[in-house]
C-alpha cells in the first residue's frame, strides 16, 4: 500500500630514390625492383590497414552491445516544488549509477509511466487531495529530445485517494486509486495531454479489517496480448478485468479474472513473456501464485502459491512488486520489512515456480525494483533508507549479486527504464 498509509496503518608508406651514379641499365632494373618492392610493401600495408579496419568495424559492432548506458527514471515521494522525478544513467557492466538531472514532477510523482515513443511521461502525484478533491492527481509531461527535460502538460484530479500506479495501453493512461478504491482511464490527445478521464468504482472487502474495509486498487495494466486491463485490488482480494473501449474502462464478463485467498491483499500482477503465465504477489500474507492465463475468457487459474519470505523469519513483511526477468526464466519478488529480494526458477514449460534466492537490498523498505533492457542488471528501490542498489544478475542460475554501487536518492519509489 501507498507509504504514507503504511506508516498510520502500518554513460605513410615512403619509397627510396635510387642512386644516380649507377649505370643506366643497372638504374633502371633497380627501378624496376625496387618498384615492385614498393608495390608489395604497398599492398602489404593496405592489406594491414584493412584488416585493422575490419577489426575495429568489428569492434565498433559489438563494443555499444556491451558497453551503452541504460537510462532510468525514478519517481520519488517529495514536496511539491522540490525536484522529484530523477534521470540516471546505469553502466550495465559495473552496475554504476549516475545521476544526470533531477526535475520538477508535483508532489509525490511516486509512480511513473513512458510512452512507446519516449515523448510522453505520465506521472501518479500521491495525494489524498487535490483542487479541493478528495483525489490525488495525474500529470502529463513533455520528455525532452536526450530525456533530461519534463515540461508539463496538463495536469487531472485522478478521481481517487492515493493514486499508486499509472500504466499505458495504447493510447490510454490507466490509473489505480487505492484510497478511493477505483480505477480511472484517461484517452491521450495527439500532444500528449491528458483528455477527459472515466473512473469505474471496485466493490468488495476482506477479513483483514485493518487493511481490508474497502476496496483498494493498487495496480492496473494491460494484458501482452492487449485484449484485456487487469486491476488488481488489496482491499477486496480480487483482479477485475476490463476492456477498454474508446479510452473507457468497461467491465468485462466475468468482471472477477480471478479471486484470491481471502485475506491475502494481492498487489501486483507480472506476466511471462511467452503470455501464458502470470504472477500475482499478496501483500498481507507475503505470498506469490504463479497463474495460467486464459486469453479466451479473460481469466486466471492457480497453478501455485508459493511464500515469499524464509521460513525462519519472525518479523512483519509487506512484498511490494514482482518482475519476470526478460528471458521468462526467472522471477523476482521485493520483501519490505525483511528487506529483501525473492528469487524463483520458473518452468516455462508448467509455469510453477522454485525457490532460488533470498539477498538483502542494501536498504530498507524496498518498493519497485526493476531489470535492465540487458536483463544483467536488477535496480532496488529502497524507500526509507533513501538508496537504490544495484545488482548483477546470473543469468543461467537467476541469483542476484550486489555490485556495491548505490544512488543516494530521497524517498525512491519507482524504476522505469527508458
Amino acid at each position: 500500500m501507498p507509504e504514507r498509509f503504511l506508516q498510520t496503518t502500518e554513460a605513410g608508406y615512403t619509397m627510396k630514390q635510387p642512386h644516380m651514379q649507377k649505370p643506366f641499365n643497372q638504374i633502371q632494373r633497380n627501378l624496376v625492383h625496387r618498384a615492385a618492392l614498393g608495390l608489395t610493401a604497398l599492398a602489404l600495408a593496405f592489406s594491414g590497414c584493412t584488416a585493422a579496419n575490419d577489426q575495429q568495424a568489428a569492434a565498433a559492432v559489438t563494443e555499444p552491445e556491451t558497453m551503452k548506458t541504460a537510462m532510468v527514471y525514478v519517481g520519488t515521494y517529495a514536496e511539491p516544488d522540490a525536484e522529484s522525478i530523477f534521470l540516471y544513467s546505469l553502466n550495465p557492466e559495473t552496475g554504476e549509477l549516475t545521476r544526470v538531472r533531477g526535475m520538477k514532477g508535483g508532489e509525490n510523482p511516486s509512480y511513473l509511466a513512458l510512452s512507446p515513443d519516449k515523448r510522453h511521461l505520465y506521472a501518479v502525484n500521491e495525494t489524498t487531495e487535490y483542487e479541493g478533491e478528495k483525489s490525488g492527481a495525474v500529470s502529463a509531461f513533455a520528455v525532452g529530445e536526450q530525456g533530461d527535460s519534463l515540461h508539463l502538460l496538463s495536469k487531472a484530479a485522478s478521481k481517487g485517494g492515493a493514486p499508486c500506479y499509472v500504466s499505458l495501453q495504447g493510447n490510454t493512461v490507466l490509473v489505480a486509486n487505492y484510497v478511493g478504491g477505483n480505477v480511472t482511464a484517461y484517452p491521450v490527445q495527439e500532444n500528449g495531454q491528458l483528455g477527459e478521464g472515466n473512473t469505474v468504482q471496485h466493490q468488495g472487502t476482506g477479513p483483514n479489517a485493518k487493511r481490508q474495509d474497502a476496496p483498494h486498487a493498487h495496480f492496473i495494466a494491460p494484458s501482452p496480448d492487449g485484449k484485456y486491463s487487469f486491476a488488481v485490488d488489496l482491499g477486496a482480494d480480487k483482479v477485475f478485468a476490463y476492456k477498454l473501449q474508446e479510452g473507457r474502462l468497461v467491465p468485462h464478463a466475468p468482471a472477477v479474472a480471478y479471486a484470491a485467498a481471502p485475506g491475502s491483499g494481492p498487489r501486483h500482477l507480472a506476466f511471462h513473456p511467452n503470455g501464458k503465465y502470470a504472477y500475482l504477489i499478496h501483500e498481507l500474507n507475503s505470498t506469490v501464485t504463479a497463474l495460467a492465463y486464459n486469453a479466451a475468457h479473460g481469466t486466471f487459474t492457480e497453478l501455485q502459491t508459493l511464500g515469499t519470505l524464509p521460513p525462519d523469519f519472525e518479523g512483519e513483511s509487506y512484498p511490494a512488486a514482482v518482475k519476470v526477468s526478460p528471458d521468462g526464466k526467472f522471477l523476482y519478488g521485493s520483501n519490505r520489512g525483511h528487506n529483501s529480494m525473492v528469487v524463483y526458477a520458473i518452468d516455462e514449460a508448467a509455469g510453477k515456480l522454485t525457490l532460488v534466492q533470498h539477498v538483502s537490498t542494501g536498504g530498507d523498505w524496498p518498493r519497485d525494483f526493476s531489470i535492465d533492457p540487458s536483463g544483467r542488471v536488477l535496480l532496488v528501490a529502497n524507500q526509507r533508507s533513501d538508496n537504490i542498489t544495484s545488482f548483477k544478475i546470473d543469468t543461467a542460475t537467476g541469483k542476484l549479486t550486489a555490485t556495491g554501487h548505490e544512488a543516494q536518492v530521497q524517498k525512491p519509489v519507482n524504476l522505469v527504464f527508458r
